[in-house]
């Protein structure tokens, strides 16, 4: 509960409170009228009752006291009823209150004959049959209402997702990053996780190849841990729009509730896009972040490992980006100075290209600056 919300619901519960019993003191005690007397004003008499408006008036404040202090707990139900029913799809909502009309308007039919029945079956039995047939059909209605729903399901969109979630492929679990993404606060979209992309992460898992095997168990892993955080939401879908294959079943999803995938499948991103499906893809998330290096600019390098090329040597930025340093070869296992000479985007990510710099020149530079 917000702070706002908290104070509007005192004032409010407050108001209504006091009111109330107000109102209730001038009815308790409807006779209360010790020291009354009249009161002419503009040609009529009004009879006044001190005592009366008194006790009515300390009611009053003692209701308001007690809508202020406990409003907030009284309104909490209710809240969290309210919160629940936006968590709901909006098929089982829309299942739920079918089933609930059509239990009500069975319930109207066999009142008539019910109330013909003597007392006291006939003074009770219909209100228990309303009740019972209104709660099993409330029930059956939002159980499956993909059953009832039949042709129009395509058109229901889950309320508590559209526009505002974001569905996960088995991908983007397995690699482990969202899980990063998502405890800095970025992602404000609820994580939905389809059921059928669990049961795929929980297969790789059970796999006989130690190589899949471990990529499963770490999704499972990164599962867990975005489930724990406090900083983002996800939730599990038990809706399947069916099919065999999970990428067409993601994407047809993704139409239904009107939202993103986030994957780092190649194959998956385009066929989305050609679709018409907006992609999220961690590979150009990454690469969008990392630090920008201009041609000219002199920065400090560890050199690795040998190049491809003869003579080349290769280092590697704080972010990953690897960096191609000619001629560094030699400088393998120490941190010199290298001048970027020029900057490649690829498919795979950035690639820098260096030349190391000699210290005097670096000595001049800094004396430049100076």
């Amino acid at each position: 509960m917000t702070r706002r919300w908290v104070l509007w619901t005192r004032v409010v519960g407050a108001l209504v409170v006091s009111g109330i019993a107000f109102g209730a003191g001038r009815i308790l005690w409807p006779d209360l009228a010790v020291n009354q007397f009249d009161l002419e004003l503009g040609g009529h008499i009004y009879t006044v009752a001190p005592t009366r408006f008194l006790v009515s008036l300390s009611f009053g404040l003692f209701g308001l006291g007690f809508g202020y202090i406990l409003a907030p707990t009284l309104v909490r139900p209710v809240r969290a009823i309210a919160e629940e029913l936006q968590r709901t799809p909006a098929a089982q909502v829309i299942g739920a209150t079918a089933g609930l009309a059509f239990g009500l308007f069975l319930s109207a039919l066999l009142a008539l004959p019910l109330r013909a029945l003597p007392d006291p079956f006939g003074q009770y039995l219909p209100f228990i049959v309303a009740l019972t047939l209104a709660y099993f059909g409330a029930t059956l209605g939002g159980s499956d209402p993909d059953t009832y729903l039949g042709p129009f399901r395509s058109r229901i969109v889950d309320r508590r997702n559209s526009g505002r979630c974001t569905l996960l492929d088995t991908s983007v679990i397995i690699d482990g990053r969202v899980a990063d993404v998502a405890e800095t606060g970025f992602l404000t979209q609820t994580l939905v996780v389809p059921r059928f992309v669990l049961s795929e992460l929980q297969q790789i898992a059970d796999s006989s190849d130690p190589l899949r095997r471990n990529r499963g168990r770490r999704g499972l892993d990164m599962l867990n841990r975005l489930q724990r955080s406090e900083t983002v939401r996800v939730e599990i879908s038990d809706r399947d729009p069916g099919g065999d294959d999970v990428d067409r079943k993601l994407i047809r999803l993704a139409e239904e509730l009107d939202c993103p995938i986030m994957t780092n499948d190649f194959n998956l991103n385009r066929v989305a896009e050609i679709q018409g499906r907006r992609v999220l893809n961690l590979n150009e998330l990454a690469n969008a972040v990392k630090t920008l290096l201009l041609p000219g600019e002199t920065i400090q390098l560890e050199i690795i490992q040998e190049g491809k090329e003869f003579g080349q040597g290769v280092g590697y930025l704080d972010d990953g980006t690897m960096v191609v340093v000619e001629g560094g070869r030699g400088h393998i296992g120490r941190i010199i100075p290298v001048s970027v000479s020029r900057v490649l985007q690829t498919v795979a990510g950035r690639m820098v290209f260096a030349t190391p710099v000699a210290v005097t020149a670096v000595g001049e530079e800094r004396q430049d600056r100076s």
